[in-house]
């Protein structure tokens, strides 16, 4: 029996060695926890102050300044982009057609209207680049031969570059093609030579719409272009206006312009630019603000 005893004795001592090993083991246990859900925490901490202090508002480097940047409203007419100057001949030389890929020099002054320079059914494509946007036209020689052909001639003569809208009327027209942006110039100003401003040195014929447009009220559309003139489709020149709504029902009582194309991308700049005109009562269409062509491209499309 005394062996059966000891057994048991050491059978109990076993067993309480086991429950203090456990006991011991949860208590590494938890500090490891602990010491795990502290770093975690150290962690996050970090993060969370790193996101906040980069998430402060920088400082504008012209605050305090009189000259601090400032929202700039849609009707501000100062920051539109002005094209580079660009001289203008005062002497009027012979017209000869241009390279197809432009002339290095800018002419607006010529002797007289330019000879044939495209063909009769080539089809070009005309992009305004303007200081509120860029818009295409499109112009059929066949429809209008002389037109379109002056107006290639002089685009790629640069005389359009650096001009402006000089005459905008509101639900009417958007004028412009004069170097000088007068709207001056033209036969009887007291000179043997044309105006070396308003009108390229010579006038000549463009093509009108036919004579039913007129009772049809259907002469011109919005988005067309045509030539500006002095009442007589004989006194064509460099200047051309562009039709907005409202505009075609006003001009088909008097069908005396050259419909030479019309506007097939960018409409809406078209329109942009009339919303910087005067009152449709306006005489002179003097505009709110100087809207710059600062370039015209122009590209045949079809042969």
């Amino acid at each position: 029996m005394p062996s059966e005893k000891r057994a048991r004795q050491r059978a109990q001592r076993a067993q309480k060695q086991a429950v203090v090993q456990r006991q011991r083991q949860r208590r590494r246990n938890l500090r490891r926890t602990l010491t795990f859900g502290a770093i975690a925490a150290v962690i996050v901490l970090i993060v969370v102050l790193i996101q906040v202090s980069g998430s402060k508002p920088k400082k504008s480097a012209t605050s305090g300044s009189h000259h601090a940047t400032t929202t700039t409203s849609t009707t501000t007419t100062t920051t539109f982009p002005t094209p580079t100057t660009q001289p203008l001949t005062t002497t009027a030389v012979a017209p000869k057609c241009p390279p197809a890929t432009g002339s290095k020099t800018r002419i607006v002054l010529f002797t007289h209207a330019p000879p044939g320079c495209i063909a009769k059914t080539s089809v070009w494509d005309a992009t305004f680049t303007t200081s509120v946007g860029t818009f295409v036209v499109q112009m059929d020689a066949a429809k209008s031969y002389a037109a379109v052909n002056n107006f290639v001639f002089l685009a790629l003569y640069q005389y359009y570059n650096g001009t402006f809208f000089h005459r905008i009327i509101k639900g009417f027209v958007d004028q412009g093609g004069d170097p000088a942006g007068t709207g001056s110039g033209g036969a009887g100003t007291g000179t043997g030579v044309l105006s070396k401003y308003g009108y390229p040195g010579y006038e000549f014929t463009g093509n009108t719409p036919a004579a039913s447009c007129k009772s049809a009220g259907t002469c011109y559309a919005t988005g067309d272009i045509a030539t500006a003139n002095r009442g007589t489709p004989s006194t064509d020149g460099g200047q051309f206006f562009l039709v907005v709504p409202g505009g075609g029902a006003q001009l088909s009582g008097s069908p005396v312009y050259a419909d030479f194309g019309h506007t097939v991308s960018g409409l809406s700049v078209v329109e942009k630019i009339n919303s910087y005109g005067g009152p449709a009562t306006s005489s002179t269409g003097a505009p709110t603000a100087k809207i710059y062509l600062l370039k015209v491209t122009v590209k045949q499309v079809k042969s």
